[in-house]
């Protein structure tokens, strides 16, 4: 049976997809067929993206033991790398308890929730040429949908749990997860005006220079919002541990909590590979055609790294000091850049309303400038003279014990 798909398929552009199509068209039928590669690719992405979480789980771990001087998990296989495995079984067999009083099906559906835009995620990420699940003309604007899902995992987690601790970290989450949305929404926007497209596969085409360069102002808000959205320190004032013990999910355990961390964990790796298809590129790289998936991963690997380092060089802010950060630094920063993108934009396009890589370079040298100048004045402006967080100068401690 010869099962063809239509050029307006949503799903025709897609190699990976074709191959397993036509490979099963020859003994089911073509409506049979089609389900059957969308199941097989689906079954890929999931399973991907678990065991994906699961090796950067290890590889953190032992990179953050390098940091603080100490050895990391080196017991369960060789340099520990069996440690994921001997986790995933623990919490296999842990007893898996709910609150009294909690909402059981609510407090069920969170981890569904948490795990579920990871996923959704990639499916729109292409890999390498012609090489994802789907090809939506709207990929980005999918991304920053998706991603809108785990603010409201979050509030179920907290609320759901009948547990205050539970429900601060809740909250602080959720006002973490809206405040950084904003300029993360805004400087998204600059990369879709350089490209012209809100497809993930015309950004990347359209990048004949990385948009890295072209829109560094632009990363650098991503970045750092993205950072505090997937609640990594400095910014994990949801799972503050000295604080609210572990935030909205304190409550969970066994296999719901490893599917949690699982969440979490997998977030770092799609979330940068969605920064290496907007500003690095995607699977361009040198020999691109054969080896453009050695490339993705390997830039994934750089971002996932600096996540990392991040993670174990910056101390934790105070809620103030997160909120501060987002409204009065990355949200100028984000309206900066956009409007200075969209005046080069108007003023170096051609006939045809497309930018040549001439242009792209001078932009960049433009934006290089504007990100320089805007991060050391709103560096200083949002600059606190104040002591940190339990510490105390003579006179104050001197007033407090006369008080």
């Amino acid at each position: 049976m010869n099962c063809v798909l239509g050029p307006d398929n949503i799903l025709y552009d897609t190699v990976l997809f074709r191959v397993i199509y036509d490979f099963v068209g020859n003994v089911l039928p073509c409506w049979l067929s089609y389900a059957v590669a969308g199941v097989v690719i689906m079954f890929m992405l999931v399973n991907a993206v678990l065991l994906g979480a699961g090796g950067f789980s290890w590889v953190e771990r032992r990179l953050i033991g390098r940091f603080h001087n100490r050895v990391g998990p080196n017991r369960w296989g060789p340099f520990g790398m069996l440690q994921p495995m001997a986790d995933v079984v623990k919490l296999i067999f842990k007893e898996d308890l709910t609150p009294r009083g909690a909402d059981r099906i609510v407090f069920t559906i969170v981890p569904v929730a948490m795990l579920a835009p990871v996923i959704l995620m990639m499916a729109v990420v292409p890999f390498a040429k012609d090489t994802a699940l789907a090809n939506l003309n709207v990929g980005v604007l999918y991304i920053l949908a998706v991603t809108s899902i785990t603010s409201i995992a979050i509030f179920m987690a907290g609320w759901a749990s009948n547990n205050m601790y539970a429900m601060f970290g809740a909250s602080r989450g959720v006002a973490v997860l809206i405040s950084y949305e904003v300029p993360v929404v805004m400087s998204l926007l600059g990369v879709v005006l350089v490209a012209g497209s809100m497809s993930m596969d015309d950004v990347v085409s359209a990048q004949t220079v990385p948009f890295l360069l072209v829109q560094p102002l632009a990363f650098f808000v991503f970045l750092t919002g993205t950072s505090a959205e997937l609640n990594r320190t400095p910014f994990d004032m949801a799972e503050a541990e000295s604080e609210i013990i572990a935030g909205y999910h304190i409550e969970y355990s066994g296999v719901k909590f490893a599917l949690i961390q699982a969440a979490e964990f997998g977030a770092v790796l799609t979330s940068s590979a969605v920064m290496v298809t907007l500003f690095l590129s995607g699977w361009s790289g040198p020999v691109s055609n054969y080896l453009g998936w050695v490339w993705f991963l390997l830039k994934i690997g750089v971002l996932a790294f600096i996540f990392s380092w991040v993670r174990a060089t910056f101390p934790r802010l105070r809620i103030d000091q997160l909120l501060a950060f987002a409204w009065k630094f990355l949200l100028p920063l984000s309206i900066i850049n956009l409007f200075a993108t969209a005046l080069e934009v108007y003023f170096l396009r051609d006939a045809s309303g497309t930018l040549d890589t001439s242009d792209l370079w001078i932009m960049a040298g433009i934006n290089f400038g504007v990100a320089f100048a805007c991060l050391i004045i709103f560096g200083t402006l949002i600059k606190e003279k104040v002591q940190p967080a339990g510490t105390a100068t003579g006179a104050s401690l001197v007033s407090s014990e006369a008080d």
